[in-house]
């Protein structure tokens, strides 16, 4: 596929006006740019609701959304939708229970809570687990697929496009941190949004043959029926994938909780909150947009099994879909595309220079006391890390994943060991005083051991249902050694006395819409 030069200038329109405006959102009342390190990493703690809603979506749909949900559509179906669904549940719960200790206790990062409930061991441990995972796993996951999705539309060299794509987010956020992604990132949804319902609709209309969207509709449900069940039984070829209902009470809970919880990635836009009421409704709309999304992603990929049956791989269902649109919108779509790329891989640069500053080398012995340099010397820290993860992950890209048969999978079989251990040591860090240090690293070593060890002997069990046996086996192990050891002591400084869980009727009634949603959705398709 070839871009017209009226795409082109749209998409290069769309480059400059959002760099722009990237610039221009994170200055401060002077016309500078950010001074200190609260401003760099947390938005000077001033973020909107409508701007943590958003850029809690923009951070999380990527290439790897897009494009290879779009393919799981066409070989799957409407289950696969069940990541975006439960998510959206997941979301309610991290506002409701998770946010309220966080703001009270002004955490930056997600390390930092660890040590403040632990002890430092913990939180270098998993700082440098997180950095590791971030750089070499999601940060060239996204740009690489990124630069798939690029090559397949515009024809652009992929190595290229890789570069590309890699040193236009670096420069995006570089200079405004985390104000500059997250107050643009409502352009950039808001994009993504409207390219996907185009595409959703400009696909059932030719399923319609004339007769209108909704017709387009009901034909594709019925002549694709088996794409259309949210629970898999047993039988089905991809149980393995989504092994019936544990996405729904089983470990799918465990890969959400670790992700829109304890993600550093994530969280950190509800740290940036101008308070808790503010944090909460962003999230709470970040769930309405879940529920909106598997219309933009997967169902245009249900519908290529109709329109581009007989695909060499499930992965070229979006771009096939792409084809379909005319000139200009074309344009308009691939920017959409380009936006989610650019916009989750400037989530992920700023994630890993907040991590890298504020938990590794700000706790350096030289930096402790008075030896350490100023604010301002920090957020240039924050900056070279930022450069250097972007230069590693575009070296390290085509080796890593470039070699993996599915990207998507590659990402999930690497977090996956992990994920269980995280979640464990977060849920009782939160709500058992009784956990400590101890037990916290007993449960990500076992988290590890466990899931090689099931890997290598249960090789029939599926992803999702072995993530949920190793979390119920650390937990049971991080238990057992936090009982048989000392308590945390003088090192767990978490305040939760007076943190409050109650939220507003707003917030109540939007979750309850948001619920019934849910219900509606897996009643209608189970």
């Amino acid at each position: 596929m070839q871009l017209a030069t009226l795409d082109i200038a749209i998409v290069v329109l769309y480059g400059f006006a959002i760099f722009g405006l990237a610039q221009y959102v994170s200055r401060d009342k002077a016309g500078a740019g950010p001074k200190n390190t609260t401003d760099y990493f947390l938005a000077s703690k001033e973020l909107p609701w409508w701007a943590i809603g958003a850029s809690l979506i923009a951070a999380n749909i990527s290439a790897e959304q897009i494009v290879g949900m779009s393919g799981s559509g066409y070989a799957i179906g409407l289950a696969i939708a069940s990541y975006e669904w439960m998510a959206a549940l997941t979301l309610l719960i991290v506002g409701k229970f998770f946010l309220p200790i966080f703001l009270k206790n002004e955490i930056y990062t997600m390390p930092q809570f660890l040590e403040r409930r632990y002890g430092p061991a913990i939180r270098t441990l998993m700082a440098v687990f997180w950095l590791v995972l971030y750089v070499f796993v999601n940060l060239t996951s996204i740009i690489w697929l990124g630069s798939i999705a690029v090559t397949k539309v515009a024809g652009v060299d992929q190595n290229i496009a890789l570069i590309g794509l890699g040193a236009f987010a670096l420069l995006y956020q570089l200079r405004g941190g985390l104000k500059a992604v997250a107050l643009t990132d409502i352009v950039q949804v808001t994009l993504l949004i409207l390219g996907g319902l185009i595409i959703c609709w400009l696909t059932l209309q030719q399923i319609g043959a004339g007769a209108g969207v909704i017709a387009g509709w009901h034909k594709l449900v019925g002549a694709a029926p088996d794409h259309f069940h949210m629970i898999l039984k047993k039988g089905d070829p991809h149980y393995m994938d989504l092994p019936g209902l544990s996405v729904l009470i089983g470990g799918m809970w465990i890969a959400n909780l670790s992700y829109w919880g304890f993600n550093q990635y994530i969280i950190q836009r509800a740290l940036a909150a101008k308070n808790l009421h503010e944090a909460q409704k962003g999230v709470l709309f970040a769930a309405f947009l879940k529920l909106l999304m598997p219309l933009i992603i997967v169902v245009p990929g249900i519908a290529a099994v109709l329109i581009s049956p007989g695909l060499t791989r499930p992965d070229e269902a979006y771009p096939a879909m792409m084809r379909l649109l005319p000139t200009g919108l074309l344009g308009l779509v691939f920017a959409a595309l380009i936006a989610a790329i650019i916009a989750s891989t400037a989530s992920k640069i700023n994630s890993i220079a907040t991590i890298f500053t504020l938990d590794i080398f700000a706790k350096l012995p030289s930096q402790r006391g008075g030896a350490g340099i100023s604010e301002q010397g920090l957020v240039r820290v924050g900056r070279i890390a930022a450069v250097t993860a972007i230069i590693l992950a575009v070296l390290t890209a085509k080796p890593l994943v470039g070699q993996s048969e599915q990207a998507f999978q590659f990402i999930q079989e690497f977090t996956g060991f992990f994920t269980p251990g995280i979640t464990v040591i977060f849920l009782l860090g939160l709500f058992w005083k009784r956990a400590n240090q101890a037990g916290a690293i007993v449960a990500a070593v076992a988290s590890v051991a466990l899931s090689w060890l099931f890997k290598e002997i249960w090789s029939d069990l599926p992803f999702i249902d072995r993530m949920g046996v190793v979390f119920l086996a650390s937990l049971a192990l991080a238990v057992i050694v936090s009982l048989a050891t000392p308590a945390s002591g003088d090192s767990d400084v978490i305040e939760m006395g007076d943190v409050s869980y109650a939220t507003r009727t707003s917030f109540n009634v939007g979750a309850l819409a948001v619920i019934l949603s849910l219900i509606a959705l897996y009643a209608t398709w189970w």
